[in-house]
């Protein structure tokens, strides 16, 4: 234990000189009884002294630079302060009076000064570890070249080298052993003795394996087992060793094979280096860094790490458990009650989550703010998950004692079960927390079930939903074409273009996927408006490379572009720019786009109108279909949905409805002087049909799929495609 410190403020009215003067006394006074130096206590204090100063020259530094404390660690042990009691003693002494006689001013710094004090002891103890582990090791050398060398000397040479190796042996400041192969130990020196809180003689009765402990690092065994084989003649590991009194010593442990003047193996060599503090220092700062301070349950890094050995391929486990938990109403809390009681909530709740998990193979943690989890390591199916997220819920029933005061509160679940290698880990606490959202939509105190399609649906929206504003500026859409056919000689009149997003994980998607997403968010105008770029300079190509073959060019045009005050520049503007003739582009426009639009949206495509653009009512048939309302429109032409075309069926199957329905379609279009364009065509039975029908032209896989701008060409030049 330390010297105890002298009553009231050691550094009020003194200088830093003399608060450093006694803060070193304090220090020499703690370790100079278990230091084996030559220096006498007056020396030692002295070299202390410049030790202290240095250490509270890097305590109030500016900018804090906590490293050079590894230097301080390492002079210790040149010192000769090698007991592993000094080291303790200097963190303890450094803990309790160096801010007590030496404070600091750090005031518009970042950190405390408790937090500097902390990572000093930290790398101080970091450079005393290697400092003498360094030294250790030159022993080991000396020791091990002098166990070699008895075994191939002359008698005389022999003597002499024992002679050397037991001083070694003797009076080395590190544990060495030595066993047969066997296992048995033939001879230990006063250091390991002293380490393992032992006798040498009770030491030199026990055997190799009587020193398993239950936190041995894997595989350690495995390598003694090659050493007494012969096939390894070196290994090193961090092994803990219980000692007489119960406690656990963790060592830095070297093993060294001797062999004879054969070659065969004799014996072998442990030598051990007690590292139990800077051990319990690592754990410390380990446990701080994987636990939340405020509840001291597993924070997120830890749950996560968890998470994953449970799914990592190699475990045990088959399935995993994940109930992700989040506070109803607790920003109430804080805005209404303050910060310190919404501390205290999140405890209270800790507690009771605590109290409901009396199994190992559960683990609870904070993820952070109000949301926790548990993990739950081969459950017995979605059944027992149910029943865990009914109990924690339930654990709130009874109000909660915030400040004195009771407090109700209810929590929010989403719950999951699956295989260990059903998905990553990432995606499990992904999909437990999309579940949780859709349980707060649901009210307070409720809990949903993950649901596979639902949440792959919920999350691929959500990834695009992400990714959509920057793929443009990125270029990953493009646009492929599908040819126009004409019903009455087969020639190709144009193509429609279709815009495609070619994803980097999701591959190419087509409109479907991403086109309503772009409607809410607003970007279907950009998106829109580069898709009619392109398209016009595509068709401006065509025309220049078949001047003989008339091609126009079918964009289709989103409901939320229709309304757009910019729609009639931007178009104008993209022809003009693609040097197209206005009459060579149609813009597509949902029946139900067109269909109860405003008089805006209405005169902007009349406009368009009247500058040579076409309109076709793309869909037809699918919408309200308010035909009273159909002469108003600014349209040119009709386009039949795939749905009514798909109701043709083969020659000898013939279905009425659908052809009644498709010929007063077309009759209604020829009345009002609209084209008819039928969407896809797959058989030729089918063009056969709709062409005695009356439609003009068709699109579909019978003439070809939609496909790159350079296709086109050579189907327009070939001869002519199925009509």
């Amino acid at each position: 234990m330390t010297s105890a410190a002298p009553h009231g403020d050691p550094a009020a009215a003194r200088g830093p000189r003399d608060a450093l003067e006694r803060f070193a006394a304090v220090w020499c006074r703690a370790v100079y009884p278990v230091s084996t130096t030559s220096l006498s206590r007056a020396e030692l204090q002295a070299y202390l002294e410049t030790l202290a100063a240095r250490l509270h020259s890097l305590l109030a530094g500016r900018p804090f630079h906590p490293w050079p404390a590894r230097d301080i660690g390492a002079a210790l042990v040149r010192a000769h302060c090698t007991d592993p009691q000094a080291l303790a003693q200097t963190l303890d002494v450094i803990e309790s009076y160096l801010l007590l006689y030496c404070p600091a001013d750090l005031s518009g710094e970042p950190g405390t000064a408790r937090n500097r004090l902390t990572r000093l002891q930290h790398h101080l103890a970091a450079g005393y570890a290697r400092e003498l582990r360094e030294r250790a090791l030159g022993e080991q050398e000396a020791i091990s070249r002098a166990a070699l060398t008895a075994q191939v000397r002359a008698e005389q040479a022999l003597r002499a080298s024992e002679a050397r190796f037991q001083a070694l042996f003797r009076d080395a400041a590190i544990g060495i052993g030595i066993a047969d192969l066997q296992g048995r130990i033939v001879d230990v020196n006063d250091a390991l003795a002293r380490m393992l809180a032992a006798s040498t003689e009770d030491l030199r009765h026990l055997n190799v394996t009587d020193f398993v402990h239950p936190d041995d690092t894997d595989g350690v065994w495995e390598l003694y087992q090659d050493s007494v084989r012969g096939d390894r003649d070196h290994f090193r590991a961090e092994k803990p060793y219980f000692r007489q009194d119960g406690s656990v010593v963790w060592t830095d442990l070297t093993v060294s094979l001797i062999r004879d003047d054969q070659g065969r193996p004799q014996y072998q060599v442990a030598m051990m280096e007690d590292i139990t503090e800077r051990r319990m220092l690592h754990d410390r700062l380990h446990h701080q860094a994987t636990h939340d301070p405020l509840t001291g349950l597993p924070n997120r890094a830890l749950f996560l790490e968890r998470l994953g050995r449970a799914m990592a391929p190699d475990s045990s486990i088959g399935s995993v458990g994940v109930c992700y938990l989040d506070l109803d109403g607790f920003k109430t809390v804080n805005d209404s009650l303050g910060h310190h009681a919404g501390d205290q909530l999140l405890s209270a709740v800790a507690e009771r989550f605590r109290h409901c998990l009396d199994d190992p193979g559960k683990t609870v943690a904070r993820m952070g703010g109000d949301e926790f989890t548990v993990l739950v390591a081969d459950p017995a199916g979605e059944e027992e998950m149910a029943d865990l997220a009914r109990q924690l819920i339930g654990s709130l029933g009874t109000a909660v004692q915030v400040g004195g005061r009771p407090l109700s509160v209810t929590v929010s679940a989403g719950v999951l079960a699956c295989a260990s290698d059903a998905m990553e880990p990432a995606e499990v606490v992904q999909a437990a927390d999309i579940a949780l959202l859709r349980a707060k939509a649901e009210g307070t105190g409720r809990w949903v079930l993950y649901d596979a399609d639902s949440h792959a649906r919920e999350i691929a929206r959500s990834t695009l939903r992400t990714h959509l504003p920057t793929a443009l500026e990125r270029g990953e859409f493009f646009l492929e074409y599908q040819p126009l056919v004409s019903l009455r000689d087969g020639g190709v009149v144009g193509a429609e273009a279709l815009v495609r997003w070619r994803h980097p994980q999701h591959g190419t998607l087509g409109p479907d996927a991403f086109v309503p997403l772009a409607e809410q968010t607003g970007l279907i105008v950009p998106l829109g408006r580069w898709v009619l770029e392109a398209a016009c300079r595509q068709a401006r190509a065509w025309q220049r490379q078949l001047p003989d073959i008339p091609l126009r060019i079918n964009v289709n045009l989103a409901p939320r572009q229709a309304r757009s005050p910019e729609l009639v520049h931007d178009v104008l503007r993209i022809l003009k720019e693609a040097e197209l003739d206005p009459e060579v582009l149609c813009l597509e426009v949902t029946e139900n786009a067109l269909i109860g639009a405003d008089d805006q949206a209405l005169h902007a495509l009349r406009r368009l109108t009247d500058h040579g653009v076409t309109i076709a009512l793309d869909d037809f048939g699918t919408g309200y279909s308010n035909f009273s309302h159909l002469h108003r429109l600014p349209v040119h032409s009709l386009k039949i949905d795939r749905s009514l075309t798909g109701d043709l069926s083969g020659p000898d199957l013939p279905d009425p409805t659908a052809e009644k329905i498709l010929t007063a379609l077309v009759s209604l279009a020829r009345a009002l002087g609209l084209a008819v364009t039928a969407e896809g065509v797959e058989t030729a039975d089918q063009a056969d049909r709709l062409r005695a029908l009356g439609c003009d032209t068709a699109q579909g896989w019978l003439y070809g799929r939609p496909g790159p701008a350079e296709r086109l060409p050579a189907l327009a030049a070939s001869a002519v495609l199925p009509c």
